[in-house]
């Protein structure tokens, strides 16, 4: 079965930057389009950020991260990374990546709070 293990959140004031990593046990991680989504108390599972298949796989972002999120890939070492600049207390939540359109079974994301 297929893990997803991410890292890097913690607790940090508005402003600061974050850098997330998701390291997927697969040899196919280089042909699956990859997501990053987040969970805030009380709310629904969201997409954030996407990225397609090949080196510079093409991106895609939520309004509401756009100009301060990065997700980038390294297909040599089975990682995605999230590269969060400028975090806001609305960015508080539990964050997973995951295949993105057919989702594998979730790990167990890593907590970024955001509070000053």
């Amino acid at each position: 079965q297929v893990q997803l293990v991410e890292s890097g959140g913690g607790v940090v004031q508005p402003g600061a930057s974050l850098t997330l990593s998701c390291v997927i046990s697969t040899s196919l991680f280089s042909l699956w389009p990859m997501g990053w989504y987040r969970q805030a108390p009380g709310e629904q599972r969201e997409l954030v950020a996407r990225i397609g298949v090949g080196r510079s796989g093409t991106t895609h972002y939520d309004d509401s991260v756009k100009g301060r999120f990065t997700i980038s890939r390294d297909n040599a070492n089975n990682v995605v990374y999230l590269q969060m600049k400028a975090l806001k207390p609305e960015d508080t939540a539990i964050y997973y990546c995951n295949k993105f359109g057919d989702n594998l079974a979730w790990g167990q994301g890593t907590q970024v709070t955001v509070s000053s």
